[in-house]
């Protein structure tokens, strides 16, 4: 089996990142839904939409985002547009909350590990094809956090983040969430990345952007500041080995300030994300980084 082609460039700049999309060689099709993540409010770290915007203008995206299953600015459709407006992501962009409105659609999920479905907001099916535009960096829960969460927590709706962390149980409550198996947590993860990337299969591209890398998520009102130097941009078709590239620069990086991170993503098990989604088979954890100048 051929490795999987991962592209990276270490100038982060908005014109790399489409550059890096333009050397993928391929053309996202019909009406683009673009998910990132849009940023809680408080959180100094999220990627600002005037970094974003070239690339957005490049596809003739949609920005989309799905509500939370925590308290705070995005966890209902009406505070999370007033933060979308707040935040600037209104201002440049078409935006669409996918489960602004009920009920959720769901993805099967035959050959799930640990879930056989998957929520996800029912305006998906207004996309012909999806770019999954994910900051990289830490993630208080998952241990971090870039295109493999973007397609499972990022893409499921209220409900089904829910549901995928509290691994499978309906009626799971926010304190549930703690109290899981860390490793089902992850697979479950992996199961419902398995089904959105399915769901474009053939039709979606992925863009990693390594900067501002704090241990904490851009969910997190209060976070840490980034403790490790920017690396740079990586892009593929392949959103497992988009994701071990990431992790294996991290890895690889002299910057001591990697012990941190890498602390995290090793306490929360993180990794597990990477080998769940191998396993179910839709990507590979071997990849050729191709260096782009």
């Amino acid at each position: 089996m051929d490795k999987s082609k991962v592209y990276f460039s270490k100038e982060i700049t908005p014109e790399s990142v489409v550059k890096m999309y333009e050397t993928l060689g391929v053309k996202l099709k019909g009406k683009v839904a673009v998910k990132l993540h849009s940023g809680e409010e408080g959180n100094q770290n999220y990627i600002k939409p005037e970094f974003v915007k070239a690339i957005i203008d490049k596809v003739n995206g949609t920005v989309v985002e799905c509500n939370t299953a925590y308290e705070g600015e995005r966890n209902t459709t009406e505070k999370h547009k007033r933060l979308m407006e707040n935040h600037g992501w209104s201002k440049y962009f078409n935006v669409d909350i996918l489960d602004s409105e009920g009920p959720d659609k769901v993805l099967e999920i035959p050959n799930g590990k640990v879930i056989k479905k998957d929520y996800v907001g029912k305006n998906i099916d207004n996309y012909d094809s999806m770019l999954v535009l994910s900051h990289f960096k830490g993630h208080p829960m998952g241990g971090y956090g870039g295109a493999l969460k973007q397609l499972s927590i990022g893409v499921a709706s209220g409900h089904g983040k829910s549901y995928i962390h509290c691994v499978g149980n309906e009626n799971g409550t926010f304190e549930d969430m703690f109290k899981v198996d860390q490793d089902k947590f992850l697979e479950a993860m992996a199961d419902s990345a398995q089904a959105v990337a399915k769901y474009f299969e053939g039709r979606i591209v992925y863009i990693n952007v390594m900067c501002n890398m704090s241990v904490d998520c851009d969910c997190c009102a209060i976070a840490e500041d980034p403790c490790i130097k920017d690396i740079g941009v990586l892009a593929s078709l392949d959103p497992i080995a988009i994701d071990q590239a990431c992790i294996d620069l991290v890895y690889n990086s002299e910057d001591e300030g990697k012990n941190h991170f890498i602390e995290r993503v090793e306490s929360k098990h993180g990794i597990h994300t990477i080998e769940a989604a191998a396993e179910l088979g839709f990507g590979a954890r071997e990849y050729e980084l191709i260096n782009v100048d």
